[in-house]
């Protein structure tokens, strides 16, 4: 069993787009990050770069190359999915324009890693980013306290 490669506590669930390291949650992302131990893996070899027609290993990023052949830790069910879409407070997250536009930003960025550490130093991102979290995978007192609310 594979634990965080940041805190070494927790099994990992996502993984840096940029260099890989598997990690357990948002706080140990920005730990990552923080830290400046983030060394992004080569996607490609600079003499590749001339004027030949783009191939598909110079594309962006897509999920499946985040993940590795038998991992499926790193994928959110669809029924999670579902529950970001109706959920109220993210509804409300998003009516902000200056997290729609960053989001844009992050989502068109040619470096998606970089786009995503200078989302992440934006307070509402973040806040964005652990609204989904609770959603995705609520904690057992994140439970306990929706209880209290209704």
């Amino acid at each position: 069993m594979q634990l965080c490669g940041v805190c070494s506590e927790h099994v990992p669930k996502y993984r840096c787009p940029s260099c890989r390291i598997r990690y357990c949650s948002v706080s140990c992302f920005k730990r990552h990050k923080d830290d400046d131990s983030c060394h992004p893996v080569k996607e490609s070899d600079p003499a590749s770069s001339s004027s030949t027609p783009v191939t598909s290993a110079e594309q962006p990023w897509t999920v499946e190359d985040l993940l590795d052949e038998d991992s499926q830790t790193d994928k959110v069910p669809l029924q999670k999915l579902q529950q970001l879409g109706g959920s109220e407070a993210l509804k409300g997250l998003l009516r902000n324009p200056h997290l729609r536009r960053l989001m844009m930003s992050v989502d068109s960025a040619e470096d998606k890693a970089r786009a995503m550490k200078h989302a992440m130093q934006e307070p509402l991102f973040v806040e964005f980013a652990d609204q989904c979290l609770k959603i995705i995978e609520p904690t057992e007192t994140e439970n306990d306290d929706d209880d209290d609310e209704f």
